[in-house]
């Protein structure tokens, strides 16, 4: 009885071995970048921390956390997006119109409750006319979103004639910029609410897995009886939502709306996504690291500034990372395509 307990043992236990480094293999395959992404930032988080003083500070990773909340609102929507396949460029010139607005509005006296509810509802507008386009006549993603971008920015500059507008100062507006709840940042909490309910929608709900499905293999979505081009129009009104709102924050925050605000905002938010492990073939998502590469853009932008590298640096190490991504993102891609999707 007990040499055939022991040989039951000894058969079974090779093989759950095996089981589990095949099942921590495939993990690996399919978390490789965003575990790439989670080391560089551990690393940069070191290196700033020794080599600047005042980094590592509570202070300093709230004012981060402030920091990046537009970026990470907007990198959020745009992994829905990219995970399509698709690509939203005008989430920078959104950014600068919704603001604008915002700002003349209440500045002209108009109930600042009613003028949030018209710049968000604005930023859906946009999405609308982007996801139209892009669904229900099958027009490039980068054209249609690259003409919406000039349009919307033109638009800013025509209401504002290049002027920047003041917020109210009584205005309860700037508590979204610059309030904090319990010590944190406003905004932060705001973003984290934006990633958690992102990450939730992605991966828990039918809606996340048709997005997936729509960059992994269209048609046979389509056939399965889903409405493709539903789907694909919702996340493109989730990313014009989720820039205007980006554009409220950053009004908020710098108490004055210009129509010079989000230029480049579009690099860095493809930037997160992209170097967090979303794939630009489509197909692949992950809301932890777009978080993890929006926080990398972050930590790079603070530290620099703490060491008083030129600002002008920044933009030129965003350039760089981005083109990083994109070849960690196609090789890496290429070679564990398969066991990724």
């Amino acid at each position: 009885m007990s040499v055939s307990t022991t040989h039951g043992i000894g058969d079974s236990t090779p093989r759950l071995d095996k089981s589990v480094r095949a099942r921590l293999s495939g993990w690996l395959q399919r978390n490789v970048l965003t575990l790439a992404v989670g080391g560089v930032l551990l690393v940069l988080t070191v290196f700033f921390s020794l080599t600047a003083e005042a980094f590592f500070t509570m202070p300093n990773i709230l004012n981060i956390l402030r920091q990046i909340a537009p970026t990470l609102i907007a990198a959020v929507a745009m992994t829905f997006v990219i995970t399509t396949s698709g690509i939203d460029l005008s989430v920078g010139s959104m950014v600068a119109l919704s603001g604008s607005l915002l700002a003349i509005w209440a500045h002209a006296g108009m109930d600042s409750g009613l003028a949030l509810a018209l710049v968000l509802t604005l930023g859906l507008v946009v999405g609308f006319v982007n996801g139209w386009f892009t669904s229900y006549f099958e027009l490039p993603p980068f054209i249609v979103t690259l003409a919406t971008l000039g349009i919307v920015r033109g638009t800013a500059l025509l209401v504002t004639q290049g002027y920047s507008t003041p917020l109210p100062r009584d205005s309860w507006l700037t508590y979204l910029g610059q309030g904090r709840l319990g010590g944190v940042p406003v905004p932060a909490i705001i973003a984290v609410i934006a990633a958690f309910a992102g990450w939730f929608v992605f991966t828990q709900t039918p809606f996340g897995r048709y997005v997936v499905g729509l960059g992994s293999n269209y048609e046979s979505v389509r056939r399965a009886g889903v409405n493709t081009r539903l789907v694909n129009l919702v996340v493109y009104l989730v990313s014009g939502f989720a820039a205007a709102l980006s554009g409220v924050i950053v009004t908020a925050r710098l108490a004055s709306g210009s129509s010079n605000a989000g230029v480049g905002f579009e690099l860095e938010v493809i930037t997160a996504v992209v170097l967090g492990g979303t794939s630009l073939r489509g197909g692949r998502g992950t809301m932890l690291g777009t978080v993890l590469g929006a926080l990398v853009l972050g930590v790079i932008a603070n530290g620099l500034v703490l060491l008083h590298v030129s600002p002008f640096y920044v933009q030129i190490a965003q350039g760089c990372i981005l083109l990083l991504a994109i070849f960690m993102n196609t090789r890496l891609f290429a070679r564990f395509g398969t066991a990724m999707k």
